[in-house]
């Protein structure tokens, strides 16, 4: 079953994962797209202000959008995103988190413009084990709906 416009309510829509973070993907992915020393080096990170080897934020945001096709887009009448509106790093993750996915819909409005499909903006937000959130995303996404609204 696909999931449309119309399946998405305002409220809690989901808690996805875990997925279990190695400190040998914190390193690649360092090495391969943000090359600080506290993404690559523990001695060099644990003299930073996070205190020790952590996952990069642009590190986080692909991992939350894994976890978010994985959980239930695949199965989504997704169209895309016209952007995300707020991410906020709050936390480092290190090596050894399993992080988890909390889903929210804040709002669902069917496009003015475009009948086919609606605009569900979502809250993500990510925890590690030990419940503390490390990441939040505010992101609309566009999603087909099951029958085009009727004109007024």
């Amino acid at each position: 079953m696909t999931l449309t416009f119309e399946d998405f309510k305002p409220g809690y829509f989901g808690t996805f994962g875990p997925r279990h973070i190695t400190r040998d993907e914190i390193i690649a992915y360092a090495q391969e797209y943000d090359p600080q020393p506290m993404h690559l080096d523990e001695v060099a990170a644990s003299a930073s202000m996070l205190k020790g080897l952590s996952g990069s934020g642009w590190h986080m945001c692909s991992l939350m959008m894994r976890m978010i096709y994985d959980g239930f887009l695949h199965k989504t009448a997704s169209m895309g995103s016209p952007g995300v509106d707020q991410m906020r790093w709050l936390a480092p993750f290190r090596p050894g988190d399993d992080l988890t996915l909390d889903v929210e819909v804040i709002e669902a409005r069917a496009s003015q413009s475009r009948p086919t499909l609606g605009i569900v903006k979502f809250k993500f937000s990510t925890r590690n084990a030990k419940g503390q959130t490390i990441s939040e995303m505010i992101t609309p996404i566009m999603i087909g709906r099951r029958q085009p609204a009727s004109g007024n």
